[in-house]
């Protein structure tokens, strides 16, 4: 069974705003991790549906900056929306950068877009109709 995707951040609080706030999910639990000086975060569909997101803070970590897009190891989140013209007017006043434009995926495919968490993890927007 899939447990969860971890994604490292910067900026454990940032990051918790971000996700609750425009992505909505729930912080389910957060909590130090002495042993590598470290913070973790839960998060999850508020349901309770789907695998969790944990956000990792390592406190020693100087250097955080995203390979240009090409040199990426890990991809993309993914979500599942219901109005992407709502979603991307909401982030754009919010500052979130969009990497791609909605486009359709084939004629009777999904509508999707990118963008960028605060630490440049790319996210994939999905509206299904």
């Amino acid at each position: 069974m899939f447990v969860h995707t971890s994604i490292r951040t910067s900026n454990m609080n940032r990051s918790i705003t971000f996700y609750t706030e425009l992505m909505g999910l729930k912080l389910i639990s957060r909590r130090e991790i002495p042993q590598n000086d470290a913070e973790i975060a839960f998060l999850q569909d508020p349901e309770g549906k789907g695998s969790k997101l944990e956000l990792t803070y390592y406190r020693k970590q100087k250097n955080f900056v995203q390979a240009e897009y090409e040199d990426r190891l890990f991809d993309h989140l993914a979500f599942e929306i219901k109005d992407m013209s709502k979603t991307i007017s909401m982030l754009r006043k919010r500052k979130v950068t969009v990497t791609d434009e909605p486009f359709k995926l084939g004629p009777t495919g999904p509508l999707i877009a990118f963008i960028e968490d605060p630490d440049g993890t790319l996210i994939e927007l999905i509206e299904r109709k």
